[in-house]
């Protein structure tokens, strides 16, 4: 009796093992395919940068112009100002850089979102590489498990005319 118990009681435990030994091994492949997607991401991110930075730089040149313009043709009415055309010249020059500065404040803010996404991911994919170090036996680290760099990504020709 005591040894059918003994028994039981092993395999009970190496069922156990077995069980957790299988947890273990699918919350580390999750993790590491999470990563990857991430790291994807990441890459897709990383291209767009330089292109919303371009944006970004080219509405504030813009913007810019627009206000010497705006200056300009409010001086030229101030010379004189009874000048019903120069008048009409002076409020389409304004609207003009009222509409470029817009412009250029959604490029800034589009470009601001844009590397808080990007750090955001970044700090995910710290935060899941740490969780999966805990999983990796000792003698092996997770940068074998991933690959060295994240997978470039192929540009997208949506983006570009």
């Amino acid at each position: 009796m005591k040894k059918n118990v003994l028994v039981a009681l092993v395999g009970l435990f190496l069922l156990s093992a077995t069980l957790s030994a299988q947890q273990v091994n699918t919350d580390s492949l999750s993790l590491v395919s999470k990563i990857s997607s991430d790291q994807l991401k990441l890459g897709k991110l990383q291209n767009m940068v330089a292109q919303k930075t371009r944006d970004k730089e080219d509405a504030a040149t813009k913007a810019q112009q627009s206000a010497d313009a705006n200056k300009t043709a409010a001086d030229r009415l101030g010379d004189a100002s009874q000048d019903k055309k120069l008048a009409r010249q002076a409020d389409n020059k304004a609207g003009d850089a009222r509409s470029d500065a817009k412009k250029a404040r959604i490029a800034a803010d589009n470009l601001d979102k844009l590397n808080k996404n990007i750090q955001e991911l970044q700090d995910k994919i710290a935060k899941n590489q740490s969780r999966l170090d805990k999983y990796v036996q000792p003698g092996v680290t997770s940068a074998t498990l991933l690959p060295a760099h994240p997978p470039t990504p192929v540009p997208d020709s949506t983006l570009h005319p």
